[in-house]
């Protein structure tokens, strides 16, 4: 098994969480960013986006990170993390894509501005904009986890991964946040897992 893509990556951070969680043995390739790789012939007849991740297991390769994290859940997940009943897997499934589609824009005016930018090229609207819609989303997730400890339910799973990447640079980015004791618990018992600090805890850049 292979994972293409750059540790800073919140797409590649799900998928390597992911793998990690189920203690999955694979090759990880640094590609995208200053790696590069991505344009060259060999990655685009695997991906033709020529984006990350990407993911190789076997004969079967794979792009898009939601759909990676769902494969790897079904084909190497127990009952827990991947649970063959339709409604607690859908349960679990609906916040991969909510938390995908809801802060794309706000996470990105947020972030790109905050970490990616300097000081003097910021556009201070759209951060501050950025930052308001997702604590307005961070407390959708708060409401949730005070009703149940995880996300996907009684248990880690898929629907605990998006979230729990975008909430790394949530809470440790310098900013003003809310006080949200669901979610602020929830992140703490994700840092105590060894394959969320490693796959997911790096550099913020």
């Amino acid at each position: 098994m292979k994972i293409w893509g750059r540790d800073n990556s919140t797409n590649v951070r799900k998928v390597r969480w992911c793998a990690e969680e189920l203690g999955l043995q694979y090759e990880h390739v640094p590609a995208g960013g200053h790696f590069g790789l991505v344009s060259t012939p060999e990655f685009l007849a695997l991906n033709p986006n020529g984006l990350i991740p990407c993911l190789q297991d076997g004969s079967l390769v794979l792009w898009e990170s939601n759909a990676i994290v769902r494969y790897l859940a079904r084909q190497y997940g127990d009952d827990e993390f991947a649970p063959a009943d339709a409604g607690r897997w859908a349960a679990a499934d609906k916040w991969m894509d909510w938390a995908s589609l809801s802060f794309a824009g706000p996470f990105r005016d947020l972030f790109w501005n905050l970490v990616r930018r300097t000081p003097e090229t910021r556009d201070g609207a759209a951060m501050q904009r950025g930052q308001e819609q997702c604590a307005e989303l961070m407390k959708v997730a708060d409401d949730a986890l005070a009703r149940q400890p995880w996300l996907s339910g009684e248990t880690l799973g898929i629907g605990d991964i998006p979230l729990g990447c975008i909430a790394y640079a949530w809470f440790n980015m310098p900013i003003e946040r809310p006080a949200m004791p669901a979610l602020e618990a929830w992140y703490e018992r994700l840092s105590q897992r060894q394959a969320y600090r490693k796959a997911v805890m790096t550099a913020l850049t």
